[in-house]
């Protein structure tokens, strides 16, 4: 009975670990300028924004996401471009366990 009880505890904390991770597409904007920003087009703005400081945002789905401090510099990295995002979502903040670009 006891080996029952454990195995299901322990499947039932694997799932609601996996509840708590999401992908999300989107664009790297800034700050600044948040969602006016959705296209490769307008990459070089955001370069610039990001240069002088302005932390990196997700824009996703007519959505503003900032990054925690720990996935500043992953965001940073692909400023500019269309990225799929690997974590969790607190709010209206991104914990991004990986951010890589979409094709």
């Amino acid at each position: 009975m006891k080996k029952v009880m454990l195995a299901c505890a322990l499947s039932v904390s694997v799932f609601s670990i996996g509840a708590f991770a999401d992908t999300m597409t989107g664009f790297i904007s800034d700050a600044n300028c948040g969602a006016k920003h959705t296209s490769a087009a307008d990459a070089k703005c955001v370069a610039g924004c990001l240069k002088k400081g302005a932390d990196p945002v997700l824009v996703s789905d007519g959505k503003v996401y900032k990054f925690d401090d720990a996935s500043k510099d992953k965001a940073k990295a692909l400023a500019g471009q269309a990225v799929t995002v690997e974590g969790s979502v607190s709010g209206d903040t991104v914990t991004a366990t990986s951010v890589s670009a979409t094709k």
